[in-house]
């Protein structure tokens, strides 16, 4: 959980500050910059669609999900602490790629670990727990870095210098990163994993080749999957274009940042009381609620004229946002072999950040033909809808695995037990995860 709090930090910081930044660094119009970083954005977003599923593949090996986690996690944090350092815009770019790159791979390898972590019955909160505690966690370091910016910004205090902002900035982030991760660092034991045998990263790609021929032999697992990347991309463009669409309405920067502040703290209760809802109604029925309920505030976007609105629209999104994350993830880890969870959620983030663009371009061309950012925000309606009829097929299809026997077993094996083979004495001497469900550092529990 404390994970979540810790990655969360960079999350905010790209969506907010380094636009500003890298703007101010290149010196070209504002536009101009936003397509640089759109670019570089999109760059990061392709390493980690080839990368994640190999890396994945790799970490459900005996000893090296951990391992492969702590990599990831290092150059990120070292790459973001770095940007603070950086005044020219090319080598922003490419240390932003990198820094954004590890940090999405880290969470590849970290979302498989909830299979780990806790039973199956407890999924859906521990998952919820996570973005909650992520969402309001984040806002610490937040807070804390927007007034250093307020302390460089000439028109407010102008006490410091860019450079000076930046190194403050990027490495309080970056240490925020890191020391949120200890607990998980210490405690994480990795309890589902495959013998690597002789040679390990060919083990891996072998395996690998295997789950994309499982996946389409397993159509409940495809399906949620065609259906996770048309709702997730409408979810992630929101979050995306929320700036650039206040903006648009005439809300100031003060106002924007604001604005995203009360989205996070709405979204913390709302993700802990769904989470604990999930213990009395089955969580493709909350995804359903979230689905219906983000094509209705897509629909209401249309309308948006005022700025009252657009905070009505930013309490609206808090309600739904980290709970459709949340239980898409344990929905997701509940229904795959938990022994190759690291390949299946490398494939999980293809369709899921590696999706992202179909949502802006949408938004882009709706909103070019139309002239209005309004109806290029509503087109998101679309996306939902086709996700929600894919999901509706896949819990259908998910309830004909079931009854097959085909669902993965709701208690997990006992540590060190590969797949296909008996546990030796030393293996199995260890207690179930869910006789400890403290000790990964996250509560039981666990991002994007």
């Amino acid at each position: 959980m404390l994970y979540d709090v810790g990655n969360s930090a960079f999350t905010l910081l790209v969506s907010t500050l380094i636009p500003i930044f890298f703007s101010l660094i290149a010196g070209d119009s504002e536009a101009s910059a936003t397509v640089y970083l759109g670019y570089a954005t999109s760059i990061a977003t392709a390493v980690v669609a080839l990368l994640g599923p190999v890396l994945g593949a790799v970490s459900d090996l005996r000893g090296m999900r951990r391992r492969i986690f702590s990599i990831a996690l290092l150059v990120g944090a070292v790459g973001c602490a770095v940007l603070g350092f950086i005044q020219h815009w090319i080598w922003f770019l490419a240390l932003f790629v990198l820094a954004k790159s590890a940090y999405s791979l880290s969470l590849v390898v970290y979302d498989s670990m909830l299979c780990d972590v806790t039973t199956r019955e407890r999924m859906d909160e521990v998952s919820s727990r996570g973005y909650a505690w992520g969402y309001i966690g984040s806002c610490i370091p937040f807070i804390l870095c927007v007034v250093v910016y307020v302390l460089y910004e000439p028109s407010m205090l102008g006490v410091l210098d860019l450079m000076s902002a930046m190194v403050i900035i990027f490495l309080l982030t970056a240490v925020w990163w890191v020391g949120c991760s200890v607990p998980l660092w210490r405690n994480y034991r990795q309890a589902h994993y495959v013998e690597p045998g002789s040679h390990p990263v060919k083990a891996g790609l072998k395996s690998l080749g295997g789950t994309f021929k499982e996946m389409v032999k397993n159509k409940h697992i495809l399906l949620f999957l065609l259906a996770f990347f048309f709702f997730i991309d409408g979810v992630y463009t929101i979050i995306d274009l929320a700036v650039a669409y206040g903006t648009d309405l005439g809300l100031n920067s003060a106002m924007l940042l604001l604005a995203l502040l009360v989205t996070q703290i709405v979204a913390f209760p709302a993700a802990i009381l769904l989470g604990m809802l999930s213990r009395k109604v089955k969580p493709e029925y909350l995804i359903i609620v979230c689905i219906v309920a983000y094509f209705f505030i897509t629909v209401y976007a249309i309308f948006l004229q005022e700025e009252y609105q657009f905070w009505i629209l930013a309490v609206c999104v808090g309600l739904f946002q980290g709970t459709i994350q949340a239980m898409s993830r344990s929905y997701f880890a509940k229904i795959i072999p938990h022994e190759k969870a690291g390949e299946y959620f490398g494939i999980y983030d293809i369709f899921g950040k590696g999706a992202s663009f179909m949502g802006t371009f949408l938004v882009a061309l709706v909103a070019d033909i139309s002239g209005r950012e309004n109806y290029g925000v509503g087109a998101l309606a679309v996306m939902f809808l086709i996700g929600l009829a894919l999901f509706l097929v896949a819990v259908r299809f998910g309830k004909k695995s079931a009854a097959a026997g085909s669902v993965p077993a709701a208690e997990p094996r006992r540590e060190g037990v590969a797949s296909g083979a008996p546990a030796s004495p030393e293996e199995g001497s260890q207690p179930l995860p869910q006789e400890r469900p403290q000790e990964n550092g996250q509560d039981g529990s666990r991002e994007k």
